[in-house]
């Protein structure tokens, strides 16, 4: 038995793929534990969740997290997510990830992408780590073209080792020299994630592959592993009015995930409006956590609420209206539901094109998007049989990828390497 602690930032989509890979290696007699923030993780992952609690900030808002102002956009919006949010997330985690590990005493870390105290904490420690990428933008170039960019994060990065890791270390802890998880596939990400020259190939079995077959790739020289989307089964919440739904007309899920709602007011009006002008043929739900639509009473053809069980419901939806957040695409794939992607800002815009170079959805612009054009994008993926068709070859890939059971079987021989054939001299 091993034992596995999941470093955790304080973000609903990052904590996501970590409960099915967690479920996967308990169900295999593995030990696992969360590090990152006790109510959100205790809400995600279950009332029988190890979790220990990490700090979020540093004062007397310790467990709230930063909220960028809305009309933040390009690189204004990555200077304050390094700056305001992933730099001061890390050292305000740091002590509650090293005391994790002196209680959990794990044998492998798996840190998130954007929670890089685990890395860095592991790597003090002398302990092997894995990173969970739950968006791909960091892999597929999005960065290319501008290294003074790459430069000045490295340069923050470098920073922070000193104060919190191994100043001795040179790897970058957004990317484990040993093992880099990747929920996705390169019928999304496209071919250039995995080129040829660096294809590469780790003896794991994989659910729907062949033993010894698992689709990866090298970055610079880092392995990485594309396990396609950890889904974990997660209840029909009971307080959602399924009654309501009516399967004569088609069902349209409108998100804009849970960090981007304050920035979506006249977006979801937008979509609202453009979704009752086809009440004779539609259904929507649109989630706006902030209340920003007012929370009207429930009507025949638009329900609005803070939350709703996004994976039940995902698999009654004809079409998803989203801001490109990668948690939320891939969950809606995974369904081969196609979407409209608005993308905001951070990592969105790349997803968002790698949805439409796939084929399973159409873009519109965010900030300049009325009920007419929205309407028209709608009408597109729900009428030309092409994107459907797109996002259930993409639905086909993520399953074939293995998805949690790879990503376990992955971190498991991190933990235990296969032995290497002896070659005759």
């Amino acid at each position: 038995m091993s034992r596995f602690l999941f470093v955790v930032p304080p973000l609903v989509g990052h904590v996501n793929p970590t409960l099915g890979v967690a479920a996967e290696l308990a169900a295999r007699g593995h030990a696992t534990a969360w590090a990152g923030h006790p109510e959100l993780v205790g809400r995600l992952a279950g009332p029988d969740a190890e979790v220990h609690p990490c700090a979020i900030a540093t004062g007397p808002a310790a467990d709230e997290p930063v909220r960028r102002p809305p009309d933040l956009r390009g690189p204004a919006a990555l200077k304050f997510l390094w700056e305001s949010f992933l730099v001061p997330l890390a050292e305000a985690m740091a002590p509650g990830v090293a005391a994790a590990v002196e209680a959990f005493g794990p044998d492998v870390v798996v840190a998130d992408q954007q929670a890089v105290a685990g890395a860095l904490v592991a790597e003090r420690l002398g302990l092997p780590w894995a990173t969970s990428a739950t968006t791909p933008a960091e892999f597929t170039g999005a960065l290319d073209g501008m290294p003074l960019v790459e430069a000045w994060i490295g340069g923050l990065l470098g920073d922070l080792r000193k104060r919190i890791g191994d100043p001795e270390s040179t790897a970058d802890p957004r990317f484990s020299p040993r093992l880099t998880l990747a929920f996705t596939t390169p019928e999304l990400t496209g071919p250039a994630s995995t080129p040829a020259s660096t294809a590469a190939s780790s003896s794991v079995d994989v659910p729907g592959g062949a033993p010894g077959d698992v689709p990866g790739a090298a970055v610079a020289g880092r392995p990485i592993a594309f396990v396609g989307p950890s889904i974990a089964p997660r209840a029909a919440d009971p307080s959602f009015p399924w009654q309501w739904l009516d399967p004569r007309r088609a069902l349209v899920l409108v998100s804009l995930g849970t960090a981007n709602s304050d920035a979506g007011a006249a977006f979801l009006t937008s979509c609202r409006n453009a979704l009752r002008a086809r009440a004779d043929r539609l259904q929507a739900v649109i989630v706006d956590p902030d209340g920003l639509l007012g929370f009207p009473p429930p009507d025949p053809d638009v329900l609005v609420l803070p939350s709703v069980p996004q994976l039940p419901l995902l698999a009654r939806t004809a079409a998803v209206v989203c801001h490109a957040g990668h948690n939320t695409v891939c969950e809606a794939l995974w369904h081969g539901v196609p979407l409209v992607v608005a993308p905001i800002r951070d990592d969105q815009p790349v997803v968002a094109g790698q949805v439409v170079a796939a084929g399973a959805g159409v873009r519109v612009r965010f900030g300049r998007t009325d009920a007419a054009r929205l309407g028209a994008a709608v009408d597109t993926v729900l009428t030309d049989p092409a994107h459907r068709a797109a996002a259930q070859r993409v639905a086909a890939s993520f399953r074939a990828a293995g998805g949690a059971a790879a990503a376990a079987s992955h971190l498991e021989l991190l933990h235990h390497p296969a032995p290497q054939p002896t070659g005759r001299r």
